[in-house]
């Protein structure tokens, strides 16, 4: 049995949302989830269907009427340091340290394990080594963050998260600049990270590529539509729906591929 998935285990993220608004604006309403341990969870729908708010939500960002819990304990209930050690977090067009080297960047990803002003250690050290690493910016790591083009910034960025060592990764579109090879580079972390028993949950726009993680969450006009695993046809069809039947889901090898109805 893989890390977490025993029947005892809490689910990694939940929520019962009455309503989160931006300003007067009201985003998402009415929304129940429960996130299981160990597992990839894609959020997807159409444009403006609230998925990016969502995930500010899980991950604390934005205020909400409701509750949100984090390894079954609610997120206000977290210190703060605590909270960055367990959860962390990759923004969308994240700005801001363009003059630091990527190699600092992803330090940033320790500095919930240090003391108050405490040097790097040696365990600090091989976490962003391995990081960079792990997403192919090794070569990166004496540039400025400024000087990168957008596919290397994502993956020092990407690196800077996977330093972090959380117990919960939450991504929002974090395949943004990658080209196909980077991109499947980010589908064998996550894999790897899965195996060892790390909860991943993404917000993306690639439908083919959500369609390789466990389960999807399907969001439109500000609710819950569908949550359910990717290989099931009511997933599928909810799919479908969701994009006004403009898509269609067909089998390929030992997955699932998403094409306008027009193409097929």
């Amino acid at each position: 049995m893989e890390p977490g998935q025993g029947v005892l285990a809490k689910p990694a993220l939940s929520a019962h949302l009455t309503r989160v608004a931006i300003g007067k604006r009201e985003i998402l309403h009415e929304l129940a989830l429960q996130l299981p341990t160990g597992r990839w969870s894609a959020i997807v729908g159409p444009n403006g269907a609230g998925k990016s708010t969502l995930l500010r939500v899980l991950a604390g960002l934005l205020p909400y009427v409701g509750d949100v819990q984090l390894l079954g304990r609610s997120l206000t209930d977290w210190p703060t340091r605590e909270r960055a050690r367990a959860m962390a977090w990759l923004g969308q067009a994240e700005g801001g340290g363009d003059d630091l080297l990527a190699w600092d960047i992803v330090m940033l990803g320790r500095l919930p394990h240090r003391p108050w002003l405490a040097a790097p250690n040696a365990a600090d050290r091989a976490a962003v080594a391995g990081a960079l690493r792990a997403t192919e910016s090794w070569t990166l790591r004496d540039r400025r963050l400024g000087e990168l083009s957008g596919g290397e910034r994502q993956r020092v960025l990407l690196s800077r998260v996977l330093a972090v060592q959380a117990r919960v990764l939450l991504m929002d579109e974090p395949l943004a600049h990658l080209d196909p090879p980077h991109q499947a580079n980010w589908l064998a972390i996550v894999r790897g990270l899965l195996a060892r028993g790390i909860t991943v949950v993404s917000v993306l726009h690639e439908l083919n590529m959500a369609l390789q993680a466990d389960d999807l969450l399907i969001v439109r006009q500000g609710s819950l539509m569908h949550h359910g695993p990717c290989a099931s046809a009511t997933t599928h069809a909810a799919l479908r729906e969701a994009f006004d039947r403009r898509i269609g889901i067909y089998p390929v090898r030992d997955s699932w591929i998403a094409l306008p109805e027009e193409a097929h």
